[in-house]
C-alpha cells in the first residue's frame, strides 16, 4: 500500500458448482501481470478461501505473508448502522446480519465471506466497507419516500443507494483531473456496468443517487428494470397471481436491456442494434433517455454541475453510449468533442470540446484499491484512538 502497487489479483468463481475455477494473475520481478486460470475444487466459500491462500503463499507475494495488515470485505448494505467503515467484530457481524432482509441476495454472502476469513486469519485485523456508506449524507428530502411513517421507522424504507466504494473513488479521481479540490466540486457520476446507477455529489458528498432501498431503481440495467410503477407489481400478484419470489426473481434477472431485447450485455446490445434489431434499438432508447432524465434531474439538484463522469464497465468503454448520453445536453452546457471521446484510454481523461461550460470526464473505477484504501485507514485511526 505505500506505492499502492497491485501484486496479486483474481477472483474466485462458481463456488459450489461443478467447473469451478480460480482466476488469478501475479506480477513478476519486471512488472507484467501473469495471469491463468486454475480449476479447483471450490466445494464452498472455505475450500475458496483456501485456495486462494495457497495461490498467494506459493507465489513470490506469499513470501511478504508476515507484511499483511488488514483484509477489507466489501458488504452491499450498511443501513443506516453504518456511515463509514469500520473494524468487524461480534456487534458488527451480528449488526451485517440483522440488515440482511434488505439486502438477501448479497449480505449473508459476505457475512460468509467475513465468517470464514475471520476463521482462516484470525490475527489479522478485519474491517468491513459498505456500499451504502458514501450515500450517508443525502438529506431527509431525498432519501424518504413519501410512504406511511411507519414504513421508514420500524421497517427501514428509505433510499440507501449503492455502488458507494467506486462512487467515493471516481470522485476524487474526478477531482485530480479537473486540478481542483472536490470539495468546491458539484459532479454527476454515472456508473454504468451490468448495474448502473447515477450520483449527485455536491462539495464531495452525495446529495442523491437513482438506487433506492435496493438495487432495482433508477437506470435501466443489464438485468433490472430500473424505475417502475410499484403498481405493477400489484396488479401481476392479482391479476396473473404471480408470487412476489416470482416478480422479485424476474425484476432482478430477466428485465432491464435483457427484458427488452433478450440480451443483457450492452456489447451484444450495440452489436444487434447495428444489424438492424427493432428490439435492440428500443432498448437502447430506453436506456439513454432514461440516463439523460437523471442527468437533468441532478443539474436542477446541484443548481449548478462541474463536471459529468462516466465509469465502469459500460461508461469507460462505450464511447458510443457516453455521445447518446450527451446528445440533446448542448444548451445545458454540455459539449462533447467526439474525437476525443472515441479515442481509447485507459486513465482518466476529459472528452468536452474545450470551453466546455461543463467539463466531461471518463474515469475508470478502481473499487478494490478503495476498498484497500479503507480498510488501511479504519485499521490506522482505530489503532491511532487505542493509543490515546
Amino acid at each position: 500500500m505505500r506505492e499502492r502497487t497491485l501484486l496479486a489479483k483474481g477472483a474466485a468463481e462458481r463456488i459450489g458448482e461443478s467447473g469451478s475455477r480460480l482466476v488469478h494473475g501475479q506480477r513478476d520481478a519486471s512488472g507484467m501481470l501473469h495471469e491463468e486460470t486454475t480449476a479447483y475444487d471450490l466445494c464452498d466459500h472455505a475450500a475458496a478461501l483456501d485456495g486462494i491462500h495457497s495461490l498467494l503463499a506459493d507465489a513470490e507475494v506469499g513470501k511478504r505473508g508476515s507484511e499483511l495488515v488488514g483484509i477489507g470485505h466489501r458488504v452491499v448494505h450498511g443501513g443506516e448502522a453504518f456511515r463509514e467503515p469500520c473494524l468487524i467484530d461480534d456487534d458488527v457481524i451480528e449488526t451485517i446480519r440483522k440488515l440482511s432482509p434488505l439486502a438477501p441476495l448479497h449480505n449473508p454472502a459476505n457475512l460468509l465471506c467475513i465468517e470464514v476469513a475471520i476463521a482462516r486469519r484470525p490475527d489479522v485485523p478485519q474491517v468491513a466497507v459498505f456500499d451504502t456508506a458514501f450515500h450517508q449524507s443525502i438529506p431527509p428530502p431525498a432519501f424518504r419516500y413519501a410512504v406511511p411513517e411507519d414504513w421508514y421507522a420500524s421497517h427501514g424504507v428509505r433510499r440507501y443507494g449503492f455502488h458507494g466504494t467506486s462512487y467515493a473513488y471516481v470522485a476524487r479521481q474526478a477531482a485530480t483531473q479537473l486540478g481542483r479540490p472536490l470539495r468546491e466540486l458539484n459532479l454527476i457520476v454515472l456508473h454504468l456496468g451490468n448495474g448502473a446507477s447515477a450520483a449527485a455529489i455536491a462539495n464531495g458528498k452525495s446529495v442523491d443517487t437513482s438506487m433506492g432501498l435496493t438495487p432495482l431503481e433508477g437506470l435501466v440495467m443489464g438485468t433490472r428494470g430500473g424505475d417502475l410503477d410499484p403498481g405493477v407489481i400489484v396488479y401481476l400478484a392479482r391479476q396473473v397471481g404471480m408470487s412476489a419470489e416470482d416478480i422479485d426473481a424476474e425484476l432482478n434477472q430477466e428485465s432491464g436491456l435483457a427484458g427488452l431485447c433478450g440480451v443483457g450485455d450492452m456489447r451484444d446490445v450495440l452489436r444487434r442494434e447495428a444489424a438492424g434489431d427493432a428490439r435492440a434499438r428500443l432498448a437502447l432508447e430506453v436506456y439513454v433517455y432514461r440516463m439523460r432524465k437523471y442527468i437533468g434531474a441532478y443539474m436542477a439538484a446541484l443548481g449548478h454541475v462541474d463536471g459529468i463522469v462516466f465509469t465502469a464497465g459500460v461508461g469507460e468503454n462505450s464511447p458510443e453510449i457516453r455521445a447518446r448520453a450527451c446528445t440533446g445536453l448542448e444548451t445545458l452546457g454540455v459539449q462533447l468533442d467526439h474525437a476525443r471521446n472515441r479515442a481509447s484510454g485507459e486513465q482518466a481523461r476529459a472528452i468536452n470540446r474545450q470551453g466546455s461550460p461543463i467539463a466531461v470526464l471518463v474515469v475508470p473505477t478502481n473499487e478494490e484499491l478503495e476498498i484497500a484504501e479503507q480498510t488501511l485507514k479504519s485499521i490506522e485511526t482505530t489503532s491511532a484512538d487505542s493509543r490515546r
